[in-house]
């Protein structure tokens, strides 16, 4: 059952305990896969192993991947505003410790000061699914990868989608999404456009007035094409450009824009039983442009160039599966007229061994030789064990590493005084441990896991700041330590009807300070309950985050509400409405920036 299972993962990802419960049969349910961990993995049997697919992301009203994200129990989202810089948290580390992958391509920005990503314009028209692998996953993806990966994958279309939708503060959106696919080829492309007036991101409730508007435009291409059974070549480009108007430090109401363009992609070629093995060969690259205009003017480009190659054991069936690799990754930066680079090359294995249908077990091995910084070698081991009457305990331990950025490396905007000379940075290095104990009903109609776990980061970097001086450069502090719990649960309540539960407790400490780390909210959670009948369909989600320390103060918990609905007029066509804070809620993701308060959008879909 589990090699089927398996070998339907593309179809099969979906929100552990999500909305696609509904529409199936609860007795045929299949079995939740991610693939972002190399080897297709059964989200039941990997700890900290999430996936969201389409339908969901539709279902929520979702436009760009904030919006969607904070399902997931343990990750945080904040944003400077709308259209500000939208950053996310994976169990309470820094953005820049979670290496994002679009279909397999790592898009962190190489000219950011600590190499995060940035996701207020990653636009999800074209995304098929979303996984999130929370914990140290530098055994699998390398550096950047202490805290998790979040793994976007796109669709392959084989029709014509378009929609539509209008509402306030005079947002105007569109996606139009065309393709042919069938088992030897495929050729397909979309484009977005999204347009809004906005509202102040220095909050209006401060007296800040000003509208920040937001535009961004995305477009992709996708191809493959199968030569023989044997051997097969596919692609994907993917090109975004985007506008913000944003306010400045106080924050207060000012004229500064941020102008971004991203660029990504790859070629994969395939080759099947070759030397009893499977094979993949990738090159991959993207490229990020942004152009700042503020008090401090600002314009940055980073690129990251990527070759891989990867073998997998050709019986997927069998009791034991693996896979092996290397790669080579080069980092540059052009900081304002300074131009720097990094690269790391890397060898990679895991396996899965099977002994009998109770247990799994899991190792990752990897080692990362960078250019300037030595080498590391990572790892990751879990297991999984079935104890009988739907229970499934489970647990995992790995370690991560983080090479210091470009931007860090070179000290970029940095002050010091001749007389001082600070310490050589030194990779960041983690270490990680997790348990958890899941159930499923008999009939599928009711599962939910809880997780616990603790996270540590040793020489973790970050800007010094001297008061006395007005110095600042970059160090390595001493330690963090983060625990957690995590907990998520779904229930088909029948009739049509279903709910989701996430809810996470994290405990975020600079040890070397004794202080709580910025920006981790203490508590959050959210409940979604959907319904999905033979035309109408709907969802009511409400999220929560307790009081969260911040850069000069704490930020104030809130509790939000988003209503989402949708009416089948045929099978190709469908008209939505969705309510952005219903209770029209006076909130903040950062202290000082504001939201939106209640707001209505209306739309069209078509399918053909």
């Amino acid at each position: 059952m589990r090699s089927i299972l398996l070998s339907t993962a593309a179809l099969a990802a979906i929100l552990p305990l999500s909305a696609a419960h509904a529409e199936t049969d609860s007795n045929t349910l299949p079995e939740v896969v991610v693939t972002a961990t190399r080897l297709p993995a059964i989200v039941a049997d990997t700890p900290g192993a999430r996936a969201i697919d389409a339908r969901t992301i539709e279902r929520r009203g979702a436009v760009f991947a904030a919006d969607i994200l904070t399902d997931i129990p343990g990750l945080s989202v904040y944003r400077a505003g709308f259209g500000g810089v939208a950053s996310v948290r994976i169990r309470g580390v820094s953005q820049d410790k979670s290496l994002v992958l679009v279909d397999g391509v790592p898009v962190n920005d190489a000219s950011q000061p600590a190499g995060g990503f940035d996701f207020s314009g990653f636009d999800l028209g074209d995304i098929q699914r979303v996984e999130v692998l929370s914990g140290p996953q530098s055994s699998l993806w390398g550096s950047d990868a202490i805290g998790g990966v979040i793994a976007f994958t796109s669709r392959e279309l084989d029709g014509l989608r378009a929609e539509a939708e209008a509402g306030s503060y005079d947002t105007l959106r569109g996606r139009l999404a065309v393709g042919r696919a069938n088992d030897r080829w495929a050729v397909g492309a979309f484009v977005s456009r999204f347009d809004t007036d906005g509202f102040s991101a220095a909050d209006a409730a401060n007296g800040n007035t000003e509208d920040d508007g937001f535009e961004n435009t995305t477009v992709g291409l996708n191809g493959r094409f199968a030569f023989d059974p044997r051997l097969s070549i596919d692609g994907r480009l993917r090109w975004s450009d985007s506008f913000a108007e944003l306010d400045g430090f106080g924050p207060v109401d000012a004229a500064d824009t941020a102008a971004t363009e991203n660029r990504s992609g790859f070629v994969r070629l395939r080759a099947a039983d070759v030397l009893g093995l499977d094979h993949q060969i990738t090159l991959a690259a993207s490229e990020i442009e942004r152009d700042s205009v503020s008090a401090y003017p600002s314009v940055y480009q980073g690129e990251r160039r990527l070759w891989r190659w990867q073998a997998d054991s050709r019986d997927q069936n069998a009791a034991l599966t693996y896979a092996f690799g290397a790669e080579r990754e080069e980092t540059e930066a052009d900081l304002n007229g300074r131009t720097a680079g990094l690269g790391t090359t890397s060898i990679f294995g895991v396996a899965r061994y099977r002994p009998n249908e109770r247990l799994s077990l899991n190792l990752g091995l990897r080692h990362d030789e960078t250019d300037d910084f030595g080498g590391e070698i990572t790892g990751r081991a879990s297991a999984a064990y079935a104890l009988g009457g739907g229970f499934i305990l489970s647990g995992a331990y790995g370690t991560g590493f983080k090479a210091p950025s470009v931007a860090q490396s070179v000290c970029d905007f940095c002050f010091v005084l001749p007389t001082t000379h600070p310490a050589a940075l030194a990779p960041e290095t983690a270490k990680g441990g997790e348990i958890a104990l899941g159930w499923t009903s008999a009939d599928r109609r009711i599962d939910g896991r809880l997780t616990l776990y603790r996270l540590e980061v040793e020489d973790q970097i970050d800007g010094f700041f001297n008061s006395g001086t007005w110095e600042f450069y970059y160090v390595n502090i001493d330690r963090t330590r983060t625990d957690g719990l995590e907990f998520e649960g779904f229930a088909d309540l029948g009739g049509g009807w279903d709910l989701n539960l996430a809810y996470a407790w994290t405990d975020a400490t600079d040890l070397g300070a004794g202080t709580p780390i910025l920006r981790v909210a203490e508590h959050s959670g959210s409940a979604t309950l959907g319904w999905t009948g033979e035309r109408l369909s709907g969802a009511l989600t409400v999220r929560a985050e307790g009081d969260m320390p911040d850069s000069g103060g704490t930020r104030d918990g809130f509790t939000v509400v988003n209503l989402n609905g949708a009416w089948a007029v045929n099978d190709r066509v469908s008209l939505t409405a969705r309510i952005e804070n219903l209770t029209d809620t006076h909130y903040q993701q950062l202290r000082g920036y504001g939201e939106a308060g209640r707001s209505a959008y209306v739309g069209i879909r078509l399918r053909y």
